[in-house]
């Protein structure tokens, strides 16, 4: 073994806490509005606003090269008067406490939307999965279980994938958390491999909640979805298999990127090809020199734009050169409160992200309910039921987007924030 050397990742996220800030900032913004348009009184905003706990541990991983580095992890649990809280677990260099607090909101927001009986938690370590071995990572998994263990659970918040996060590393957190319980926890995870105890139609839960979006989003706007033109800007899991879907039910799709650039076709991309020389993180764009800029595919002509995959894209610098009729939002808050007014004035129709993403929740849902159960279900069941709650959810959001004259974000923000509200109402915390 080589000499010991103690390093630190805290440093590797600093640099995008600033911009997490502000998404932070935002998300509590339309929750205060929310709350203020169904006549709660402020102290409800003081109580959702932020996590009813807030967890940041450090987790020691001996590396492959000799040294002992330290990563530092976050556990958000947003409010549980609902139920017990569910979110997913990100290894991202770019991971921030803001962060992780803003998606464990959204996480409420989404279960509120779907009706699912959970509150919001969300999860995240400062590591680059990308520099790492397969043993590294199964430490770290590990690692971060033995972490959290305590404040965890199939009652209590339950875990499922994120960003740079798999059924593999569901896996050996769910096989940790049944070593420390010393009992077999298949309810403790969402997001497992099926032999595990995971879900049929859980892989591509989140892309076919997204096309159920469109395809709803569509019918609002007359637009008939054989030959419609689609930009997809992201092409890892939800990106890809939404460009699958896409290009299945008929549409062009004529436009997707990744993180080094993107492809634009106006008579439509060959998508099984694309997915065919895709890498494991969703990259094809280095295999091509014809290539156009993530700015420039934001601004196609076409008919629906699909971002799906960071913060902050549509912005008011840009959301007057949109031209699609509708945007549907399968990333985590592409579009800036600025930019969702200038596309609610332009008419075009905009599906909020916490809407738009909610399947993955949805059938991680179905998967908790089934390793409850101890009972399996088809993936034609699976793909009934998401589709019977994710167009009850659209049409919940649409109406009340109509009915109170409001954009579709503040109309998805009251329905998702409405039933924690009343939760925490009736457990007479306010």
């Amino acid at each position: 073994m080589g000499e010991q050397v103690v390093t630190d990742s805290t440093a590797n996220g600093k640099a995008a806490q600033q911009e997490n800030l502000n998404v932070l900032q935002s998300t509590q913004t339309v929750i205060e509005e929310a709350l203020t348009k169904m006549g709660y009184p402020p102290v409800m905003n003081e109580l959702l606003k932020e996590p009813m706990r807030m967890f940041t541990v450090r987790i020691p991983i001996r590396m492959d090269n000799g040294e002992t580095k330290i990563f530092t992890g976050y556990r958000a649990q947003h409010n549980d008067a609902v139920g017990p809280t569910k979110g997913g677990v990100r290894f991202h260099p770019d991971v921030t406490e803001d962060e992780v607090k803003a998606l464990s909101i959204w996480m409420s927001l989404k279960c509120g939307i779907v009706d699912l009986p959970y509150g919001g938690g969300k999860g995240g370590i400062i590591c680059d999965p990308r520099e790492m071995s397969f043993r590294e990572l199964e430490a770290l998994s590990r690692g971060y279980v033995r972490a959290v263990s305590q404040i965890v659970g199939p009652t209590k918040d339950i875990p499922a994938p994120d960003v740079f996060t798999n059924s593999q590393i569901m896996a050996w957190m769910m096989d940790e958390y049944s070593r420390i319980r010393e009992h077999d926890s298949p309810g403790f995870i969402t997001g497992k491999p099926i032999v595990l105890g995971g879900s049929a139609g859980r892989e591509t839960a989140t892309a076919k909640g997204v096309t159920i979006m469109i395809e709803e989003a569509a019918k609002k706007k007359g637009i008939e979805l054989q030959g419609a033109r689609v930009v997809v800007q992201g092409f890892g899991n939800a990106g890809s298999f939404l460009a699958k879907f896409m290009h299945e039910a008929g549409a062009k799709v004529v436009a997707i990127s990744d993180a080094y650039g993107a492809l634009h076709d106006e008579a439509g991309l060959d998508i099984e090809y694309l997915l065919d020389r895709r890498d494991s993180f969703g990259t094809v764009t280095k295999l091509f020199t014809n290539t156009i800029t993530n700015k420039e595919l934001l601004e196609l002509d076409c008919d629906i734009l699909v971002p799906a995959a960071i913060e902050n894209q549509i912005t008011a610098s840009n959301a007057h050169n949109i031209k699609a009729r509708i945007v549907v939002e399968a990333a985590n808050g592409p579009t800036t409160l600025e930019a969702t007014k200038i596309l609610t004035e332009r008419d075009i129709l905009l599906v909020p992200d916490v809407l738009a993403s909610s399947g993955g929740v949805t059938v991680s849902y179905f998967e908790w309910v089934q390793n409850n159960q101890g009972y399996y279900w088809s993936e034609e069941e699976v793909d009934s039921r998401l589709r019977e709650m994710l167009v009850r959810a659209f049409n919940n959001v649409y109406n009340t987007h109509v009915s109170r004259g409001v954009n579709m974000r503040l109309a998805a923000y009251m329905v998702g924030v409405r039933k924690m509200a009343e939760a925490s109402r009736f457990r007479g915390w306010v």
